[in-house]
């Protein structure tokens, strides 16, 4: 099992930034293929934001944050980070990280809530306009 600890979240105004961070640590050895970030505003499903790789620089986005969003990774650290940019309103939510324990994850990462076997408690990101 991995244990996973968000941090980096607050309050912001609407155009600004934050860095989210989320430490994966293991009480064994567990091999981690991907990790990624969803989130889950109020009265809405949990949904995708960002994925690596574990193994290569590999990473995706959700649509919705392209260009403002970018995940990456301090392998060293067992540390996966989520830059956010120009933020808005609309990116109010409990953001979660999560390590996939999927081998095929390896290559791209993952996107699905499935594919991901450990989650991490969140951290609260709120966008003021």
């Amino acid at each position: 099992q991995v244990q996973l600890v968000e941090s980096g979240g607050g309050l912001v105004q609407a155009g600004g930034s934050l860095r989210l961070s989320c430490a994966a640590s293991t009480g064994r050895i567990v091999r981690m293929y991907a990790m990624g970030w969803f989130r889950q505003a109020p009265g809405k499903e949990r949904e995708f934001v960002a994925t690596i790789s574990w193994s290569n620089t590999n990473t995706r986005v959700a649509d919705s944050v392209k260009g403002r969003f970018t995940i990456s990774k301090d392998y060293a650290k067992n540390t996966v980070y989520l830059q956010m940019n120009n933020l808005n309103p609309e990116d109010t939510a409990v953001y979660h990280c999560a390590a996939s324990p999927i081998d095929y994850c390896s290559d791209n990462g993952c996107w699905y809530e499935y594919e991901y076997g450990d989650w991490g408690r969140g951290t609260q990101v709120t966008v003021s306009s």
